[in-house]
């Protein structure tokens, strides 16, 4: 029997609440009631046809808090058509990745009509998320008690009700069970194991188990960089020319394990579905606006914003204050320098202990310094970015990247650029490059983990004294939860997570030869990041919603590009050694020569590796083939069942118009 949306119900009074919908307090209750018809009516009559309720009856109201708090869910068959809508990859029982259809829905392993576990909770709430973007207006002009917050056909109604302040967030709850469950496999127990990456992203989906599985691949890809580095470090300190062979293990190395990981992550996308899912068309952002008109490859109405006023913005305002906060950034770096040199005359005129470790006190400073600099910046180009008023976004990421990426580079880097190509000090180089990497690893782990945690503990046993005090005859449990949940921390994205791994690629490879260390010092930063990244993820913040992925996207060409750029700085530095200049007495255009014929030969061979390593496994690619083979016969054959219909309707005309005559 084929169900269809329309035979689903939708007025369950008790279903397994999915996401967490909180309206501002002053809302009317025109606007809930039409909120809750939308989200609840029939597909086919324009709803999103799911379950919905608030999370406090009219009796526990009058007890309670009054919380504009309702609860999401959906039942096992609404989802698996969703799963269908969205265009989910399961794996079948031959064994291949197929998109998932509810017609073959038995022909897919782990199926039973019986069993509600086929989609994991990160994807069923995906397609709750889904289904309500894609709530869209019909005929109504404005939502119903708001005549400000104006609607046109296809307008998305959950956009314009979070840019208009009435709804205040929508997000995915916590399932206690099966989190406990993890945090038992994951971060409780320290211990050197590999991660439950699978588990990981049937929690929190794709994009977040990508992240913490590419901190795991780095982090043991850093491990023979940093056995090979300790030696170097113990006994052969001074010996630059010895550093060549290093060096060019380094730079053989960062192109090695970018191009494994390609492949590796092929393995992990494919096994989860999401290298063979289709891209879905992408809707605008919901900040974006402009004048309505028609969209010219969609049809639908929508606001229409021209591409020479964002160029304007771009390049006339976004542009000019990127480099001023550039300008800014070096100039503080000056001011770093005059430090340096005040601590080394103080330390040069009385030698005592004292001024030994204030030799390192402008290096802190200017570490700490460079985090808070970060931190203004990225909110800076936040608003920027959002002022220019990019319509998708993927445009807004990747403009949002590129203005953080070239500050916090420049901002990292440029004071050991400075010092080691201006002032030629590789002491100072090395004191700086290991103090900078120490305080920022320290940062970090403070400011995004440690400190939160703690904050929220701390609102936590509020809470729980709260809800304790409650003279109310009511299960508290779910009201507990949910009122916990709302109020922690929002997870903005792996953005910072990816950045923090960049900045650190830049530390241990750019400059390498001079202070192999680094890569110790990276590793043992890594371990305990995982926990303190998974601690983050279940304890400190909310759920996030999951988010298909096939990568991690634009930062493999970002690391990429680091790699490079460590082929030039430390053949340069290599070339400006004293055992490397003392082989050319005489000549230093010969010297330049070599260095440049030496860099361009390691980066010859660095791209002939990352061609000769494909980005796919080839039984990846094999079954990739199969899948494309087998979609484009059955395109084939709908095209060839249409055409027959097309000729037998054609036929039963003619012989229609021949009985006629």
């Amino acid at each position: 029997m084929k169900v269809t949306l329309s035979a689903l119900d939708t007025c369950e009074s008790s279903f397994t609440p999915l996401v967490v919908i909180e309206l501002a307090q002053d809302v009317k209750d025109e606007t809930k009631e039409w909120l809750k018809n939308r989200i609840i009516t029939k597909k086919k009559d324009g709803g999103a046809q799911l379950m919905f309720r608030p999370l406090l009856n009219k009796y526990e109201k009058e007890t309670l808090e009054n919380q504009n708090l309702y609860l999401v869910g959906a039942s096992n068959i609404r989802l698996l058509l969703g799963a269908e809508a969205v265009g989910l990859v399961k794996e079948s029982s031959d064994s291949a990745m197929r998109a998932f259809t509810y017609g073959t829905r038995h022909s897919f392993k782990g199926f039973d009509d019986n069993n509600d576990d086929f989609l994991t909770m990160a994807e069923c709430q995906f397609i709750i998320k889904h289904e309500l973007e894609n709530l869209r207006a019909r005929d109504e002009k404005m939502i119903p008690g708001y005549p400000q917050a104006k609607l046109y056909p296809g307008k998305s109604l959950l956009r314009r009700l979070l840019t208009s302040g009435i709804v205040i967030q929508v997000f995915p709850l916590h399932d206690n069970e099966a989190l406990k469950k993890l945090e038992d496999t994951w971060y409780t127990r320290f211990t050197l194991k590999h991660q439950p990456l699978d588990s990981i992203r049937g929690y929190f989906g794709e994009t977040i188990a990508l992240y913490f599985g590419f901190l795991e691949y780095f982090t043991f890809a850093l491990i023979p960089m940093a056995v090979i580095g300790l030696p170097y470090y113990l006994f052969v300190w001074e010996d630059y020319d010895k550093y060549v062979i290093f060096a060019s293990f380094n730079l053989i190395w960062s192109t090695v394990i970018l191009e494994v990981w390609k492949r590796g992550c092929a393995n992990m996308t494919y096994r989860w579905g999401t290298l063979v899912m289709k891209r879905q068309f992408e809707e605008p952002r919901p900040g974006f606006h402009g004048v309505l008109g028609i969209n010219s490859v969609t049809g639908r109405e929508e606001p229409l914003y021209p591409s020479y006023k964002r160029q304007l913005r771009i390049y006339l305002v976004s542009l000019p204050f990127v480099c001023l906060c550039l300008y800014f950034s070096l100039y503080v770096m000056m001011i770093y320098f005059d430090m340096e040199a005040w601590a080394l005359g103080l330390h040069e005129s009385s030698r005592s202990e004292w001024t030994s470790v204030l030799l390192y006190v402008p290096s802190i400073i200017y570490a700490i310094v460079i985090e808070i600099l970060n931190r203004l910046y990225r909110y800076a180009a936040e608003f920027l970015t959002s002022w220019e008023n990019h319509r998708l976004e993927s445009a807004y990421q990747n403009h949002l990247i590129l203005k953080v990426l070239v500050f916090n580079f420049l901002n990292c880097f440029a004071s050991l650029f400075y010092i080691a190509f201006v002032l030629k000090d590789m002491k100072l180089l090395r004191q700086s490059l290991a103090t900078l990497l120490i305080t920022s690893q320290i940062l970090n782990q403070v400011v995004e983990s440690l400190l939160p945690y703690w904050l929220q503990r701390k609102h936590h046993m509020q809470v729980k004294r709260k809800v304790q005090a409650l003279k109310a005859d009511i299960d508290a449990t779910l009201y507990e939860q949910v009122i916990l949940e709302k109020e922690m921390g929002t997870y903005l994205g792996t953005f910072d997570d990816y950045l923090e791994l960049f900045l650190q690629f830049g530390y241990v490879s750019l400059f390498s030869c001079v202070y192999p260390l680094a890569a110790a010092f990276a590793v043992i930063n890594n371990f305990t990041e995982v926990n303190s990244d998974a601690l983050k993820m279940c304890r400190v913040f909310k759920r996030p919603f999951s988010e298909p992925s096939a990568s991690i996207g634009v930062w493999q060409l970002a690391f990429e590009t680091m790699s490079v750029i460590s082929v030039v700085t430390n053949c340069a530095l290599i070339g400006m050694s004293p055992q490397v200049n003392a082989l050319f007495p005489e000549s230093k255009t010969d010297l330049v020569l070599i260095v440049v014929a030496v860099e361009h030969a390691l980066l010859a061979l660095k791209f002939i590796l990352a061609f000769a390593i494909p980005d796919k496994p080839r039984h990846i690619q094999m079954k990739l083939a199969r899948l494309e083979f087998e979609s484009l016969e059955a395109l084939k054959q709908q095209q060839m069942k249409l055409t027959a219909e097309k000729l037998k309707d054609e036929s039963r005309e003619e012989g229609g118009e021949k009985s006629a005559g």
